[in-house]
């Protein structure tokens, strides 16, 4: 149990270091190339459609210009334009073909991107498509000593490749035509919707466990305590070996550890490093999937012989029967998903392992009282808004949505996320929340369900409503502020912090229980059979 219990602990560090919830960007800031008259639209990504010959072929993703003509939101409303290449190529000079409402097809390089415009719309072209020289896509904005830019052509930037791809069916006189527009995200999408469900759903049910075996903890010392019986002066050791109470400094050290594994995976983000986190993610998934399964099947007499009966097994030591006829089945679970990983279902098997995860956690690691959950939450806090905003001025990026989103490792992400494809997203992509997000209030409103249940108080006397209701609306305003922002990637803490620390420190100060939920834990290690009176005791 206790190489169980030292997983638990490495993976709640290691995926807790992940506090980040995004949509993806699709409008893109820039404080270096500032807006200006006729150089101030937005850098939002643009949908190249194709037909080629009349057949609808691939669709390409551009990037907008900070100048030029604002494009359609909507496919409907766009133009089917004729594609042509520039002659010259790079067309900083004016074209020998004649133009009357095409698209144009030009090469990067030799003069400006408002000169290539220009000279594009004098000639009569519709829009521009400018190939970058490399196969990613780049910010066109104005040159410094522009100051009155008037360009009435859409300006889009594509990648090399497909720039590439396009000049071979135009060098092969195929017919090639084009649409551009640049849809708009949805205020809400479902999966937003549901991923918020996912994480509300996650915590209650593993406070409700948590709190379970608080209690159930508390009735048997009772019962010792009773009886007179010598076992209970072992009891307290028997019960912390399968738990991992955070102390104060654990907590702070927390943000230490989390920094430095954040630090180390941004520096060697690369595809085989990906590779270890999945299988460091498979691990613990086997094992809160296996424990989650054990304790669900425990509940049913027809599994209960089997989880009540051990065997010892090498290296594990004592391992019920029911484990280990559980144990197949996790496995192979967590190894059919990291094999199929990349098909588009497969966030399914991560959402589940990561669910069972999370929840094993919250039922393994706790915080004994409110002074530890403060100054966890208060540290987790910090850490979130500085590696998302503050990073940017040393590594002149987020830290945190560079390790998220798994930049220069060629693979989708990390697998510590929990994710939802957005459904009515014109763009795609994923709607998703980090496991600190989860893990860190969650153990704050574990802790609060707790102590309701060991103090015998009733649901709104209580604070595990109004901690849960409270993780609720700040994840609620995660999702309001990420859509408000456009996609950028946002510190989900930076809300939920303030919202479920602060009702806990209101209600506790108004109630006059802030004293003993801030030591309580203290109390419990000296006599832990006097903390609280289980339901039913006198």
């Amino acid at each position: 149990m206790n190489i169980c219990k030292n997983i638990y602990v490495f993976m709640v560090v290691l995926a807790s270091s992940f506090c980040f919830g995004s949509a993806g960007d699709i409008v893109h800031q820039d404080d270096v190339a500032p807006k200006r008259p006729g150089c101030e639209n937005n850098f939002v990504l643009v949908k190249v459609p194709t037909y080629i010959n009349g057949v609808e072929d691939i669709e390409y993703v551009g990037v907008g210009a900070r100048f030029g003509l604002t494009l359609e939101s909507k496919e409907k409303h766009a133009n089917l334009s004729t594609l042509v290449l520039a002659d010259p190529p790079d067309c900083c000079s004016k074209p020998r073909n004649k133009l009357s409402r095409e698209v144009i097809l030009a090469h990067r390089g030799n003069c400006s991107f408002t000169t290539k415009a220009n000279i594009a719309e004098d000639a009569g072209a519709s829009a521009i498509l400018i190939i970058n020289n490399r196969t990613e896509l780049f910010k066109m904005v104005c040159e410094a000593n522009e100051t009155d830019v008037k360009i009435g052509i859409a300006t889009v930037m594509l990648p090399q490749d497909a720039g590439a791809s396009l000049e071979n069916y135009l060098a092969s006189s195929s017919t090639v035509k084009v649409q551009l527009y640049s849809p708009r995200r949805p205020v809400v999408d479902v999966a937003e919707v549901f991923l918020w469900l996912m994480a509300v759903g996650t915590i209650l049910c593993a406070s409700y466990w948590s709190a379970w075996s608080a209690r159930e903890a508390a009735i048997e010392q009772d019962k010792l305590l009773k009886d007179g019986s010598d076992e209970f002066v072992n009891m307290d050791g028997v019960h912390s070996s399968g738990i991992v109470n955070i102390n104060t400094a654990s907590a702070i050290l927390f943000v230490v550890i989390a920094s430095c594994f954040l630090i180390m995976l941004y520096k060697l983000m690369s595809y085989w490093f990906i590779e270890i986190l999945v299988v460091l993610f498979c691990i613990g998934g086997v094992e809160g999937l296996q424990t989650c399964l054990v304790a669900l099947l425990s509940c049913f007499r027809w599994f209960q012989p089997a989880g009540e009966s051990f065997v010892k097994v090498p290296f594990f030591g004592a391992v019920s029967y029911l484990t280990l006829a559980v144990s197949p089945f996790c496995i192979a679970f967590a190894v059919v998903w990291a094999v199929f990983r990349r098909v588009s279902f497969a966030w399914i098997g991560q959402d589940i392992l990561g669910i069972a995860l999370i929840i094993t956690v919250l039922q393994i690691v706790r915080v004994p009282n409110l002074k530890v959950g403060t100054v966890l939450l208060s540290c987790a806090f910090l850490y979130d808004i500085f590696w998302v905003f503050v990073s940017k001025w040393w590594f002149k990026e987020s830290v945190m949505i560079v390790v998220a989103r798994g930049d220069k490792s060629g693979e989708d992400g990390i697998p510590m996320l929990l994710k939802i494809p957005r459904m009515f997203d014109p763009w795609g992509g994923y709607s998703i929340i980090g496991f600190g997000d989860i893990i860190l209030p969650g153990l704050l409103v574990a802790f609060s369900l707790r102590y309701d249940w060991l103090s015998k108080r009733n649901l709104r006397a209580g604070y595990f409503f109004w901690a849960m209701t409270a993780y609720g609306l700040g994840l609620l305003i995660t999702y309001v502020a990420l859509n408000m922002m456009d996609g950028h990637g946002q510190p989900a803490l930076l809300y939920i912090v303030p919202f479920t620390l602060g009702t806990f420190l209101t209600l506790g100060k108004q109630r006059g229980d802030l004293k003993t939920l801030w030591t309580m834990g203290e109390r419990e290690r000296h006599c832990p059979h006097i903390q609280f009176q289980p339901a039913g005791s006198d």
